[in-house]
Order: C-alpha cells, then structure tokens, then sequence
C-alpha cells in the first residue's frame, strides 16, 4: 500500500547563540546540519519535517534565525514544538513563514498530526494545560474518522532513567484522553536523548535521539553515551498503519565531556 505521508523527526538541537560555540564538548550546530544532509541525501522525499522540541539551548533571536534559515533551505513544509529549553514565545514570532511554523494540527491524507506544547515555565518538566488536552479532545472528537498521530516533547511513559524526573507530570491525563479515541495510533516525542519504541495498550510510543548528545539508557544519574546522533523516519499509510526507523550518523561523538553542570 501506498504511503500517505513521509515524516523526518529531528529533535533536540540545543542551538547555542553563535554557531561556532560548544555545549558539552561539541559543536550542536554542526550535527544540526550534519543529520538534516545526511537524511536528504538519502531519503529522496519528505512530506514533512517534524521538530519535536529543544531546537535551541540559548533560546535567542540569532539561534531561532540560522534554524529556521536551515529548515527553509530544504524546501519542505516544517512544524517545530517548543521544548523547556526553548522560548516558545519567540519561536512562534520567528519560525512563522508558510514553509516553517509552529502549527499545532495539520492533515495528511487521512491522518491528522495533533502538536501538544508540553513546557511547563521554570520547570525542566512537562506538563499539559487544560487547553492542551482540550485542544486535544477537539482534534481527536472533530475528526474521528482520521488517524492519529500525536507529537509532544516531553515523554510521557517511563524510560527507567534519570530523565523520568523531568517526565509530563500529568500523563494519566494525557492517556485519560487518548483511550477515548482508538484513532489515536503513536505518540512520538523528544526531550529523552535516546530511542523508544514501545506499545502502551493500542498505541506505539516513540521517542528520537537527538541530532547532537545522547543520554545513556537506564541511567539513574546524569550520563552521556557516545552513541552517534541521528533522527527518526516515520511513514504513514491509508490502512492506519504507521512504520518507522531510526537513522544516525556514521561516526560517534567520541569528543564528548561534560563541561556543563546539570543538564
């Protein structure tokens, strides 16, 4: 069966304010650039780049400008959600062109992509507002005809890491909503550094690695792994199906050291 839509998921940039400056040892711009010509030069059509958050770690006009100048490059629609990192505010003044914005619901044949905002202000966490999940509820009740795919950065089940410290905090929420609506076929999601694919009830949950720094799976403390960056490869099909991969970078991050406290 024909694929309905091809979908890029990058995640976790963390793009300082000047392109030449480093966080944790290596130059996150660099492998910004480096996964989008890796993922183009070997996938031949994308009918969507999705950004599931922390685009920036300096969250400032220069970061969001040399973004968005690198997504509109590649001629391809882009939505990007805002991590805890980021200034959502300034994101959406900034990345708001017809080629790359903010939206939070858009349609792809017979699926519909439902974009939640998960940043909870001072908080490295996530939370939902009561206007996300009705903004959810909405989406899901208004089209139910449509399969879903829901994308948030924050995740929303555990990893058994020291990243469930910083997990939305109101998930039973989030599921409350979502097992209402068996349209609802994956969630994916960015914020934890490292791969997921599980199934919670009907529903496939995915997380990416991000397009710099890994975190080291099952750590109960602070880790990085030099495990190389990449992004995930989702592909949405007319019969409800969804397939996806995970594509990285042929080297690893052997430079890295943590030259920041905390993360």
């Amino acid at each position: 069966m024909a694929v309905c839509a091809s979908i890029l998921q990058i995640t976790d940039m963390h793009i300082l304010s000047g392109p030449d400056n480093t966080f944790l040892g290596i130059n996150t711009e660099h492998y910004f650039h480096a996964v989008l010509e890796h993922a183009f030069a070997n996938n031949h059509h994308f009918d969507l780049i999705l950004v599931t958050g922390d685009l920036a770690q300096d969250p400032c006009q220069a970061s969001y400008q040399r973004i968005l100048s690198s997504l509109e490059s590649y001629n391809t629609q882009c939505i990007c959600l805002p991590g805890n990192h980021d200034d959502d505010i300034l994101m959406q003044q900034i990345l708001n062109t017809s080629l790359v914005n903010c939206r939070k619901q858009i349609f792809l044949e017979n699926w519909q992509l439902i974009c939640l905002n998960s940043k909870l202000a001072g908080s490295e966490g996530g939370y939902l507002s009561n206007q996300e999940l009705l903004f959810l509820e909405d989406c899901l009740s208004s089209k139910p005809d449509h399969d879903a795919l829901i994308a948030v950065h924050h995740h929303c089940v555990e990893t058994n890491g020291f990243m469930d410290t910083m997990i939305i905090e109101n998930s039973q929420e989030l599921w409350a909503v979502i097992n209402k609506h068996p349209q609802v076929k994956a969630i994916t999601t960015g914020h934890i550094h490292q791969v997921m694919d599980i199934s919670e009830a009907s529903v496939r949950v995915l997380g990416a690695p991000s397009t710099c720094f890994q975190f080291k799976p099952e750590s109960k403390i602070f880790a990085l792994d030099a495990t190389a960056p990449g992004y995930r490869l989702i592909r949405l099909y007319a019969d409800g199906r969804l397939e996806s991969d995970i594509i990285r970078l042929p080297e690893q991050l052997n430079e890295l050291h943590i030259d920041t406290p905390g993360y």
